[in-house]
């Protein structure tokens, strides 16, 4: 790529008349500048100055070249010129992708305040339970929940939720209500086909010691929450479950949370994305925003 410095400096001499100006405007040395012409004009086999003590003229050739160079540079220019307005100005196509039920419950409601406070970003919005690749799949941000493996992406914590073990109360009043996780083994328990640890519920100690692993089994098998939480209130089974689905059920009173003196770690919620040591506007916008609105939701949320 050098010859488009060369094309560069070329430009820069015709505009300034002189070696010597152009030098000057470009911090070269006037031999540097010298040397980047005469490899431009053996590169292209044609001279393209004409040269005498007293100034510089074109020669036919090089009032054809110039005409490109400059038009080369002044579109270069454009282009860093709006690279700029994209790093300081919200604009373009935000590709985000969030978990189903999350998504619709505590993504989707944020968007518009988001898009009018910020009308030069288009939003694209996948909701998708499985794990993504952010940067194979094109994504500026995914919302991701649980624990995160070690990579290059950028993670910035957004929140946190409790994990419930619920039914409905007539459910437990017929099948009993366990005390201890072990006693789960009896009950028709909803299975969340991404779990790390499938076919099996890890709780925390009662005297907060080590972790308690209990391999359940049921009927229901789903890749998604939101499915198992209505099959919880429809008297389904036992469903585990994390409180930003199920949390305004439990305080309705729809669904009872057992075991809760063994309650199950936390997930931690995060927005993730791709390293950039240059995070474009429309990133840094999104998550400023989204973060403040979920502060200002705090009371309402059943996270924790």
């Amino acid at each position: 790529m050098d010859h488009l410095t060369s094309m560069a400096v070329f430009a820069r001499v015709v505009e300034a008349q002189s070696f010597s100006s152009a030098a000057r405007t470009l911090g070269l040395s006037k031999s540097a500048v010298s040397k980047h012409i005469g490899r431009l004009e053996d590169r292209l086999g044609a001279r393209l100055l004409n040269r005498t003590t007293r100034r510089l003229s074109l020669t036919e050739m090089g009032e054809v070249y110039y005409r490109h160079c400059a038009r080369i540079l002044r579109e270069a220019e454009e282009a860093d010129l709006e690279v700029g307005r994209l790093q300081d100005e919200p604009r373009g196509t935000l590709r985000i992708n969030a978990p189903m039920s999350f998504g619709l419950l505590h993504l989707a409601p944020c968007l518009p305040g988001f898009m009018e406070a910020h009308p030069h970003v288009r939003v694209e919005v996948s909701l998708d339970d499985r794990f993504v690749d952010v940067v194979e799949e094109g994504y500026d941000l995914v919302v991701r929940i649980g624990n995160l493996a070690d990579s290059s992406l950028i993670a910035r914590k957004l929140a946190e939720s409790r994990t419930m073990i619920v039914a409905t109360p007539a459910y437990w009043n017929a099948h009993g209500r366990p005390r201890h996780p072990r006693d789960l083994s009896r009950h028709n328990c909803l299975e969340y086909a991404y779990l790390s640890t499938r076919n099996e519920w890890r709780f925390r100690a009662a005297d907060g010691g080590e972790t308690l692993a209990v391999r359940i089994s049921g009927t229901l098998n789903a890749n998604n929450g939101q499915i198992l939480c209505d099959a919880a209130l429809a008297g389904t089974g036992v469903a585990r479950l994390p409180a930003f689905i199920i949390g305004t059920d439990v305080a309705a009173g729809r669904l009872e949370a057992v075991l809760t003196e063994f309650a199950p770690p936390p997930v931690d919620i995060y927005a993730v994305y791709p390293h950039n040591r240059h995070l474009s506007a429309k990133v840094r916008a999104f998550i400023d925003h989204y973060v403040d609105w979920l502060r200002q939701r705090r009371q309402e949320m059943p996270f924790s």
